[in-house]
C-alpha cells in the first residue's frame, strides 16, 4: 500500500497567456512543487484558448485553475497560487510543522 507521502500528484494548471495572473500561479505553483512535492508530481499547464475541448471537459469557468486529477478525489484551486499554505491545503499536501 502506497503511504501518503510516496503518492505521486498529477496536476493540471489552466493558465491564458494574456493574464499577469496566470503568470503569477505558474512561478508560484512551480515553487510549492519543488520544495514539498519534489520529484513526485506531474504538472501540465494548458492554456484554455488552445485547449477548448479539455476545460470544456474540466468544466473550467475561470483562469488560472488548478486541478488535483490523482490522487483522487479531484481538487480544483483557483487563483494565483500565492496563498502557500492554502495551495498545500487543497492539494492535500502534508506540509512540516
Amino acid at each position: 500500500m502506497t503511504t501518503a507521502p510516496d503518492r505521486p500528484y498529477l496536476l493540471r494548471l489552466y493558465v491564458t497567456d494574456a493574464s499577469p495572473k496566470s503568470a503569477r500561479a505558474i512561478v508560484n505553483l512551480r515553487r510549492l512543487l519543488d520544495v514539498h512535492l519534489a520529484d513526485r508530481y506531474t504538472l501540465e499547464i494548458l492554456n484554455v484558448a488552445s485547449h477548448v475541448a479539455n476545460a470544456t471537459e474540466d468544466q473550467i469557468v475561470c483562469v488560472p485553475t488548478l486541478l488535483r486529477l490523482a490522487p483522487l478525489p479531484l481538487r480544483r484551486i483557483i487563483g494565483d497560487m500565492s496563498d502557500a499554505a492554502r495551495v498545500l491545503k487543497g492539494l492535500d499536501v502534508p506540509q512540516a510543522s
